[in-house]
């Protein structure tokens, strides 16, 4: 089953401050916009999203219908096709997506430590 791009997504306190650090690490920005206190960064293939007041917990985050360049790739599993396939495995929602929409969408489920894991679909 592939779920996405993969990510890590990081709740920070200064978004400059952490710019800068991961800057330090070879990173440069890929997306977002630090006036609206969110960045995507990128190292060769690894990428990491930084968020100021977002999110109450650092999350590991997949992104259906994308490469690791924010690229479409076609075809790919809609974000509710893997909702429901998931549910059918046994597993539980902290957030759902509406299963009646189309387009983008996302949901939220935890690993068996509390980890949270977004799905989270642009397209």
């Amino acid at each position: 089953m592939s779920i996405g791009a993969f990510s890590v997504s990081l709740t920070v306190k200064d978004i400059k401050a952490s710019q800068t650090f991961y800057e330090k690490l070879g990173f440069t920005v890929f997306g977002g916009k630090v006036e609206q206190n969110w960045l995507i960064m990128k190292n060769d293939d690894c990428i990491i999203g930084l968020f100021q007041g977002m999110f109450d917990k650092n999350m590991l985050t997949f992104n259906p219908g994308w490469n690791s360049n924010a690229k479409e790739i076609n075809p790919f599993k809609d974000v509710r096709v893997l909702q429901e396939e998931l549910r059918e495995k046994g597993l539980d929602f902290i957030a759902e997506v509406d299963l009646a929409t189309k387009g983008p969408g996302s949901f939220i489920i935890e690993d068996p430590d509390g980890n949270p894991i977004l799905v989270d679909q642009h397209r």
